[in-house]
């Protein structure tokens, strides 16, 4: 899922996170172990959520019990802002994939902020759109891609390739269940893809994590 546009968030003269800290009332920093819930699907939508440190995931579980991976995100992403747009309850529910660090802001003072700050509000549409952007992205990974191309895709995702100057990055420990169920396919396919990832250098395993080398993307671009 999109963060805010490298060209947006890097400019000197307006820090997000050093805006956030200056609203006053509604918002207060919060920390998570890993593995702990943030909110639950059904909740009241009451908060938007920052990310300062850590990955936070995100699913959705259905009336038959089945449970989707809508996103995994990461430092200097929003979650939880339906709210604003009238969702009185969670659509889905969110936990610490690491130990993170979150601002949770509450509905009026994030109201507040966006009417006060007209660029932290051009920073904050600018990330809804890029992640719209990305909803679409998925959907057509979906539709006409390989399991192979959405898995070697949503790796790449994760170790956010094509950053500025991080051609290899190390992902912090993710499941295959987890991975299975994002690109929608089986744990046995997802095993089978990471061996021959490894194999062919593109990925290596190590006691941080995951580490995607920037090779992988022959994969995405290979017919």
């Amino acid at each position: 899922m999109a963060a805010l546009p490298n060209s947006v968030m890097n400019k000197p003269e307006f820090d997000p996170r050093k805006f956030l800290a200056t609203i006053g009332t509604g918002r207060k920093v919060v920390t998570f172990p890993q593995k702990q819930t943030i909110f639950t699907q059904g909740e009241a939508a009451d908060a938007v959520f920052y990310i300062q440190k850590g990955k936070v995931r995100l699913t959705v579980v259905s009336k038959v019990g089945k449970e989707a991976t809508l996103a995994i995100l990461s430092e200097g992403e929003f979650f939880g802002e339906g709210g604003l747009a009238g969702q009185p309850f969670r659509m889905g529910s969110a936990t610490a994939m690491t130990d993170c660090e979150v601002l949770r802001i509450d509905k009026k003072a994030m109201m507040l902020a966006l009417h006060r700050e007209h660029t932290f509000s051009d920073l904050f549409v600018a990330y809804l759109l890029a992640r719209n952007i990305r909803y679409e992205e998925d959907l057509v990974d979906q539709l006409f891609n390989s399991s192979e191309k959405r898995l070697a895709r949503i790796l790449l995702l994760l170790a956010h390739f094509g950053k500025e100057s991080v051609p290899e990055t190390v992902i912090p420990k993710i499941s295959q269940e987890t991975l299975a169920d994002m690109i929608g396919t089986t744990r046995s396919r997802v095993s089978f893809f990471m061996n021959r990832f490894r194999k062919l250098g593109f990925v290596d395993y190590g006691e941080n994590g995951l580490q995607v080398h920037s090779s992988l993307l022959n994969i995405v671009l290979h017919d």
